[in-house]
C-alpha cells in the first residue's frame, strides 16, 4: 500500500484542530464535574427575541438575515439570551437550578473589516438561585478550569454591578452621561473624571465616591476597608456586604491567590444586576473570560429567574493555551544534570528533589561519572554541588543556594 505524507501546512492545521480539541475535551470535563449539562442553541435566532429584550447585545452589532418568508433572522449573537429563554419555558428546575454549558460560535458585525465577525464562546449558566453560595462556586469554576489548564498566572477580578448603578442614580446622569463617565473610569482616566463630574451640581459625597471608583482596585480585604468610606445609602451597603460573602466563601475554597477585588469593573452588558467578574492571564491584554449575576432577563421571558454565569473567549485561550503547552514543550526539552562528590550526596539528592517539583527534567550521577563519561550536548545544564556552580552554554554561575539555583534556571539567563 502506498503511504502518503500530508504537507507541513495540512499537518499544522491537523495539529491545531487536535489541540483544539483538546481544550474543548478540558473544558467539558470540568463543567461536567459542577454538574452542567451541554446544550446548543440554534445559529439563526428570530430578530424581535433580540431586539425586544433590553440590555443585552445591541441591534447594529447583530448580522441579520432574511428568510425565504420575508423574516428577519439573525446569526447567533450571543448564547445567554436564548439559554435565559430555554430555562423561561422549562417548567420545573431539578435540585433548585437549572445549570447547562455550551461550546458555540457567536457572531457580530466588527468595528472593521480586518476583524473576526465569528468568535467561539465556551461557557456555563446556572438559572434558578441567586444566593452567594451559587455565585461563589461559578467563579470557582473558572478558577478551576484555569488551573486545569495550568496557565501558571492568573487573576479573576470581581466587582458588582450594582456599586456603579446605584451611584449613576444618585447622580441622576442621562444614559449618554453614564456612557462618557464609564469610559473614563474604564480607562482609569483620573484627569478627566473631576472635570467631567465639575459639570454638574453633585453632591460633595456623591462626587467623592464616584472618583474614588478607579481606585478601589486590588486585595480584596484592603479594598473592602477602603470602599466602605464611599457608602451613601442601604443599597451601597447590601452591594459590598454580597461582595463580602462572595469572597469569605472563596477564601473557604482555598482561591484566594487567584481573586482580586476591583469596583471599577463595569461590563458592556447591561442585563448585570450583581456580581460581575472577568479573568486575565499573562501575556494576554484582553480578558480572557467574562461573567456575572443577571437577575432579571428571564423576566422578560414572562418567568422570574435569577442566574449567573460566566464564558470563555476560546479563541483567545487556545492561542494561550497552545503557548502554554509549547513553553513547557521546550522546557521539559531540557535535561538538567546534577553531579555531586560523595560528601554533598544527601545535599544534591535534596536539590534533585526540589527541581524536580519545580518541573525540571533532572538526572543525578556522582562525579566520578562527570570525569570518566561526560559528552557536551547544548541543551544540558552540568551542576556539581561541590563547587556550587552551574555550567551552561551562556558560561558558568555560582550559587549559594538551592533557590538562587532556580532562580537563575527559571530566569532563560541558562541559554538552554
Amino acid at each position: 500500500m502506498k503511504s502518503y505524507v500530508y504537507p507541513a501546512s495540512v499537518r499544522n492545521s491537523m495539529e491545531d484542530f487536535l489541540v483544539r480539541e483538546e481544550l474543548v475535551t478540558k473544558l467539558k470535563n470540568r463543567f461536567t464535574t459542577y454538574g452542567y449539562n451541554q446544550v446548543r442553541t440554534p445559529a439563526f435566532e428570530d430578530y424581535d427575541m433580540y431586539s425586544l429584550v433590553s440590555g443585552t447585545v445591541k441591534t447594529d452589532d447583530m448580522i441579520k438575515v432574511i428568510a425565504s418568508t420575508g423574516q428577519v433572522l439573525v446569526l447567533r449573537p450571543d448564547v445567554t439570551t436564548p439559554i435565559a429563554r430555554m430555562a423561561a419555558l422549562e417548567e420545573n428546575t431539578v435540585g433548585g437550578n437549572l445549570r447547562y454549558f455550551y461550546v458555540l460560535d457567536v457572531f457580530r458585525q466588527a468595528n472593521d473589516e480586518s476583524r473576526q465577525k465569528e468568535h467561539t464562546q465556551a461557557g456555563v449558566e446556572c438559572l434558578g438561585e441567586n444566593p452567594p453560595e451559587v455565585d461563589a462556586e461559578v467563579i470557582m469554576l473558572a478558577i478551576h478550569t484555569l488551573k486545569d489548564l495550568k496557565f501558571p498566572n492568573f487573576k479573576i477580578e470581581i466587582g458588582h454591578a450594582g456599586y456603579f448603578k446605584e451611584l449613576m442614580e444618585q447622580a441622576a446622569f442621562s444614559k449618554q452621561e453614564t456612557e462618557q463617565l464609564q469610559t473614563l473610569i474604564q480607562s482609569k482616566n483620573l484627569a478627566e473624571i473631576e472635570p467631567f463630574l465639575d459639570r454638574f451640581s453633585l453632591n460633595e459625597e456623591i462626587k467623592r465616591a464616584i472618583m474614588a471608583i478607579p481606585l478601589l482596585h486590588g486585595d480584596p480585604n484592603q479594598i473592602m476597608k477602603q470602599a466602605k468610606k464611599y457608602v451613601i445609602n442601604e443599597d451601597m451597603q447590601a452591594t459590598l456586604e454580597n461582595l463580602s460573602e462572595v469572597i469569605k466563601l472563596l477564601d473557604m475554597y482555598g482561591a484566594r491567590e487567584s481573586v482580586s477585588l476591583n469596583l471599577g469593573l463595569i461590563n458592556h452588558m447591561n442585563y448585570y444586576t450583581g456580581v460581575i467578574f472577568q479573568g486575565f492571564i499573562d501575556n494576554v491584554g484582553k480578558p480572557i473570560l467574562m461573567g456575572g449575576r443577571y437577575d432579571h432577563l428571564g423576566e422578560q421571558f414572562g418567568k422570574t429567574l435569577p442566574a449567573i454565569g460566566f464564558a470563555f473567549h476560546f479563541d483567545l485561550l487556545l492561542q494561550a493555551y497552545e503557548q502554554n503547552k509549547l513553553d513547557a514543550t521546550n522546557m521539559e526539552e531540557d535535561v538538567f544534570q546534577l553531579y555531586y562528590d560523595d560528601n554533598h550526596q544527601e545535599n544534591a539528592l535534596s536539590a534533585a528533589c526540589i527541581l524536580r517539583n519545580k518541573g525540571y527534567r533532572i538526572l543525578t550521577f556522582p562525579l566520578s561519572k562527570w570525569k570518566n563519561d561526560h559528552q557536551p550536548t547544548s541543551k544540558i545544564i552540568m551542576m556539581t554541588i561541590e563547587k556550587k556552580q552551574a555550567q551552561t552554554k551562556a558560561g558558568e554561575f555560582e550559587f549559594k543556594n538551592i533557590d538562587e539555583l532556580i532562580s537563575f534556571l527559571s530566569s532563560g539567563k541558562a541559554g538552554v
